[in-house]
């Protein structure tokens, strides 16, 4: 929630935002996607399947081999870690703002808005980084390769304008007040 500069002066103490700890979920969940579904499930790529034509001159694995398999697996794992404490993280930052009515948080368009743009964060940071400057992997290495690494930043750049667009629409509100109901008692 933004606070006016008169608010601010007056020591006015605002609610934790769900911003970070959503955007922090959404990168997990977004590489989580990614690995699973372009590492594991198409084995489109794995995390070094393209160092044989890489930019900084990391040793080349081939997929294709058992060594270069076991290898792009160890660091497929690396990269899941990563992911799992980001969602570990982000659940906790979540966690520790929403003090009270966390079942409406879950529902909440802010929550999953923010979760959206860190998921369209993840596919543009790992995309760029990755993808164009490290030169480790691509989405579908190959012929037309650039299309796919274009086409997943077209997909992350997306992700974050809808993902802004839907917490915008949703309606604000204060994660630690406590409920209708909890005020009623107390």
């Amino acid at each position: 929630m933004a606070t006016t500069t008169d608010e601010a002066r007056a020591g006015t103490a605002q609610p934790a935002s769900i911003q970070l700890p959503g955007i922090v979920l959404g990168v997990g969940l977004g590489g989580f996607v990614d690995g699973i579904l372009l590492h594991q499930l198409l084995q489109w790529h794995h995390m070094l399947t393209s160092t044989n034509h890489d930019h900084i001159g990391v040793k080349y694995y081939n997929p294709k081999t058992v060594s270069g398999l076991e290898m792009n697996t160890v660091w497929d794992g690396i990269f899941h870690t990563v992911c799992w404490i980001a969602v570990l993280l982000g659940l906790a930052i979540l966690y520790s703002r929403v003090t009270h009515n966390r079942r409406r948080v879950w529902t909440s368009r802010v929550l999953w808005g923010w979760v959206l743009v860190g998921w369209g964060l993840f596919n543009l940071v790992e995309g760029v980084l990755d993808h164009h400057i490290l030169g480790i992997h691509h989405v579908y290495a190959g012929e037309g390769q650039l299309w796919w690494d274009i086409g997943f930043l077209v997909l992350g750049a997306l992700l974050v304008a809808c993902g802004y667009l839907l917490q915008r629409s949703g309606q604000p509100f204060d994660p630690t007040a406590p409920t209708r109901r909890e005020a009623r008692r107390a």
